[in-house]
């Protein structure tokens, strides 16, 4: 759908909480690069958006703290010699950064009990290999 970004499952942010600038990208390119802005600055306000629920706003937050300036996410793309290109990029990294940040924490891991058998066979394996050990030190020694 044109004009939305699919961050995830429920959430949805219009192009309208977007801010973009261009700028000349840097890096060889010949006379095109002196003549046209194909860089493109991405900017979205993360802590005044009304798209993202509140519990996911704060998870954003918190984990994009050391990306935001004044709660504000920049994403700049300019790997493309065009702006169209470089424009779909950063609206890419942008719903992958954001993604990430509100995802739900992982779950705790249980740690389970060592099965019986395991513990066995491996003792097993133990005895075995230091009977072969022990073999071979009787022979030549």
């Amino acid at each position: 759908m044109p004009g939305i970004i699919n961050v995830r499952d429920s959430v949805f942010i219009p192009e309208t909480e977007l801010t973009w600038r261009f700028s000349r990208s840097s890096g060889p390119g010949g006379q095109h690069v002196n003549t046209s802005a194909t860089a493109a600055e991405l900017s979205f306000d993360v802590a005044n958006s009304p798209s993202l629920p509140e519990p996911l706003r704060e998870r954003a937050l918190a984990r994009l703290s050391g990306r935001l300036v004044n709660g504000v996410l920049s994403i700049r793309a300019e790997e493309y010699r065009s702006q169209v290109r470089n424009r779909e990029a950063a609206k890419t990294r942008l719903a992958a950064v954001l993604s990430d940040a509100i995802a739900p924490p992982p779950k705790k891991r249980i740690p389970k009990k060592v099965p019986r058998g395991i513990n066995e066979r491996r003792l097993e394996n133990k005895r075995r290999r230091s009977d072969v050990k022990r073999g071979r030190s009787a022979r030549w020694g």
